[in-house]
């Protein structure tokens, strides 16, 4: 028994968990205010990509704990399953605010900025909800909330997708949109593969 007193029992998965969810955070409120700028930052891109490097630090850091710990708070799949989760929205956002500076956009299109605004809605519901995983109390909530988020994103999205084919002649503009409009959509789904995970944990061990 005494060579495992030097192997962490659980590591910092909750805080790092939590930490994770504050840099998925902070990556939207960047799309966000990218979006919400008369005038579009391309620049804000950096922003957003230096804080999916942060966030991809801290998912390296997670696992490697993982790897490295011999007890952990809870199932190994599970963990590894909502770090990866959660890397997933980081890297739909950054993939957004990379396609707005990818296709020089300088105005944006109505509904592009409701559904920034709903992806940093959810992300904020995870960090939520991440800040309970340790008691794993009020978590369902939040669950319930990005479930509703996702079905308002893609209700708006298939609206935005037929107002672009109905009021744009610019084929070229089509394309552009309609990729950047899916991208916005998929991060509100990566939010909610995520909220399956939480939901998943919290029947498994409540």
């Amino acid at each position: 028994m005494a060579r495992f007193s030097f192997i962490p029992r659980e590591g910092k998965f909750f805080q790092d968990f939590i930490a994770l969810g504050a840099e998925i955070r902070a990556g939207a409120g960047l799309l966000d205010q990218m979006v919400s700028a008369d005038n579009l930052r391309w620049e804000m891109a950096d922003e957003v990509k230096a804080a999916e490097h942060r966030a991809d630090t801290i998912t390296h850091e997670l696992l490697r704990h993982l790897n490295q710990t011999f007890v952990t708070p809870f199932d190994r799949e599970d963990i590894h399953a909502l770090a990866r989760s959660l890397d997933d929205v980081m890297d739909a956002i950054d993939d957004a605010a990379a396609y707005l500076r990818l296709y020089k956009v300088r105005s944006v299109r109505r509904g592009a900025r409701e559904m920034a605004a709903i992806i940093l809605q959810s992300t904020e519901e995870l960090h939520r909800a991440l800040q309970h995983l340790e008691k794993r109390d009020g978590i369902m909530k939040s669950v319930v909330e990005i479930n509703r988020l996702e079905n308002e994103a893609d209700r708006l999205h298939s609206e935005l997708i037929g107002r672009l084919f109905d009021e744009e002649r610019d084929p070229i503009e089509i394309i552009k949109w309609q990729k950047i409009l899916s991208v916005l959509e998929q991060a509100t789904d990566r939010c909610e593969d995520v909220a399956n995970v939480l939901e998943s944990v919290v029947v498994k061990y409540s």
